[in-house]
């Protein structure tokens, strides 16, 4: 079965920008790139700077996803939803859980992002919900 493609345009705000890239044939991410060099300090949040801007469809968002080599590093992105109507650059706001610097070079992949579909939703206010087998169960309700 063929994996469905979207056109997605794109603007490079700082000719060090890299498009995106796409490391396999069947990889729902794709790669977003620094263009700056940082050192994140031990405990701290900074934010990155990619230079591209992108355009997605109505009805589609960009969900940034961690790079497993990062998080196997202790890195950890925040903000990681960009919606259809955004048109600013993308900026990744990273977060350093380790005990010592981490660093990032102009050129470096620093995360992944995925278009998926949304739901716009419509709210309805009910007096009961619905049961469910978990109902009210809440972390680690369901075992282990």
């Amino acid at each position: 079965m063929p994996i469905q493609t979207v056109e997605v345009r794109i603007k490079k705000l700082h000719p060090d920008a890299k498009i995106p890239t796409i490391g396999t044939g069947h990889s729902a991410g794709f790669d977003i790139y620094s263009i700056e060099d940082k050192v994140i300090p031990p405990g701290e949040t900074a934010t990155i700077e990619t230079g591209i801007a992108l355009e997605i469809p109505i009805g589609k968002v960009v969900c940034l996803w961690d790079r497993s080599g990062m998080g196997s590093n202790s890195q950890h992105r925040f903000a990681g939803l960009l919606d259809s109507d955004y048109r600013g650059e993308y900026k990744i706001v990273i977060h350093n859980h380790n005990k010592k610097p981490y660093e990032i070079k102009k050129g470096d992949k620093i995360v992944q992002g995925v278009i998926q579909d949304y739901y716009k939703p419509i709210f309805k206010e009910v007096k009961e919900l619905s049961d469910s087998q978990r109902s009210e169960g809440a972390f680690g309700s369901t075992g282990k």
